[in-house]
C-alpha cells in the first residue's frame, strides 16, 4: 500500500508541474469537464458505492483537509466531507 500511495503522490506532484503551464481558462475548462465527468458517473452508479482502495482515500485526505468545512460541502465528492475531516 505504501508503494501504491507513494506512486500516487508523484503522479500528482506531476500533474501540478503540468496545471502550473496552463492558462485560466485551459484550467476552468479542464474543471468543467471533469465536473461533468463525476456527474455522469454519479448518476451510473446511483446508490452504488464507488471502492476506493486505502492508497486513493490517503491521497482525497491529503488534498482535501486544508479546505474549509464549507467548501467540501459544495464539492461533488466520492466520500462525505465528514468522513475527509475524521
Amino acid at each position: 500500500m505504501l508503494i501504491r500511495f507513494a506512486h500516487l503522490t508523484v503522479i500528482q506532484a506531476f500533474a501540478v508541474l503540468r496545471l502550473s503551464r496552463k492558462t485560466d481558462c485551459e484550467k476552468g475548462i479542464e474543471i468543467l469537464a471533469l465536473r461533468h465527468q463525476l456527474t455522469v458517473l454519479h448518476r451510473q452508479l446511483g446508490n452504488r458505492r464507488l471502492q476506493l482502495r486505502p492508497e486513493d482515500r490517503a491521497l482525497l485526505a491529503a488534498l482535501l483537509v486544508p479546505l474549509a468545512r464549507t467548501t467540501l460541502h459544495r464539492l461533488r465528492l466520492f466520500v462525505s466531507p465528514d468522513t475527509v475531516l475524521r
